[in-house]
């Protein structure tokens, strides 16, 4: 599913909790090492992911240039939960955890 190394890498990504009720979006140059911090967060560490439980893969798009993965980024920060629900079903229809299958 990743590609190769060799050639630039960035990760437009969608996690969620054990009962899918929330999501965050994110983006990284490494989508294996970024789950595995998301996972594995420093103790007491405030961030979203943290706070929400939020260490599921369910979604993830690939891009070549930085530019058009932030792009990409914002655009899906700025759409409706029902309108996310439809992107990640369209890639995704069982809302299946992912993490294992980019490791």
């Amino acid at each position: 599913m990743l590609k190769p190394l060799g050639t630039h890498n960035y990760y437009v990504y969608i996690l969620t909790n054990k009962n899918r009720t929330v999501l965050y979006t994110g983006v990284t140059s490494n989508l294996v090492e970024r789950l595995h911090y998301h996972n594995n967060p420093l103790p007491f560490s405030k961030s979203f992911t943290a706070k929400y439980k939020c260490f599921f893969l369910i979604y993830f798009e690939h891009f070549t240039e930085i530019e058009a993965a932030i792009k990409r980024e914002k655009e899906i920060k700025g759409k409706s939960r029902v309108k996310k629900e439809n992107l990640i079903s369209s890639f995704n229809p069982n809302w299946n955890f992912l993490n294992q299958k980019i490791q």
